[in-house]
């Protein structure tokens, strides 16, 4: 059994599994339908495949060579999250939420997942310092990044739709007026918590 590997998968499911953006915006999809929050996971899976090919190619290097396009994508990526959050938020003044969620926020699933993730620069950075570490010396290192990207991305997959499901069976206690508005609100206060945090991180450095 290959111990680097299987040490690798733990650091990663961990680094998947972690609290974040992702994990928010897939549960606010989730509450719409298991089929949104499900497609919502894929668009993740699609944005940690960007940011790995990127660190097996070592193109991720760049957003450390050049400050200013590091910058420009945390930039982008605050915005995002930071209007989903406040699009969330805006939702709580009239009647009906979850309604209005159905109808908005099963829209673009996909790319809402997508482009929450691939918009966050620091994901290409971690994978770029972290698949190096697991590849034997001598050995191949191209077929050995590609295989632990896959593994990532797999973990993803696994991770989101996971999540998807477990909001979706808790659907009718969620969907409830009291508990889907206070949900809804956390969810929104969190998204926009993040989105600042990254669009002051950059202003603040």
């Amino acid at each position: 059994m290959d111990g680097q590997l299987i040490a690798f998968t733990g650091t990663a499911a961990g680094l998947v599994a972690m609290p974040g953006a992702d994990f928010t915006v897939v549960v606010r999809n989730a509450l719409v339908s298991r089929r949104a929050g499900a497609i919502c996971g894929l668009g993740i899976a699609g944005g940690l495949l960007v940011h790995t090919t990127l660190a097996v190619a070592g193109v991720a290097a760049v957003l450390v060579a050049v400050p200013a396009l590091f910058r420009a994508l945390q930039l982008l990526g605050g915005a995002y999250v930071l209007q989903l959050g406040l699009r969330t938020l805006w939702a709580l003044r009239r009647p009906a939420p979850a309604e209005r969620e159905t109808a908005a926020g099963a829209a673009h699933p996909l790319r809402q997942g997508f482009v929450t993730n691939v918009l966050n620069p620091k994901a290409s950075l971690t994978f770029l310092s972290l698949l190096p570490q697991f590849v034997p010396a001598g050995s191949s290192a191209l077929p050995r990044t590609l295989l632990l990207a896959l593994i990532v991305c797999a973990l993803a997959l696994v991770w989101f739709q996971t999540v998807a499901l477990l909001v979706h069976r808790l659907g009718r206690w969620l969907r409830r007026p009291r508990a889907a508005r206070g949900l809804q609100a956390g969810t929104g206060v969190t998204l926009t918590a993040l989105g600042a945090a990254l669009l002051l991180e950059p202003l603040l450095d």
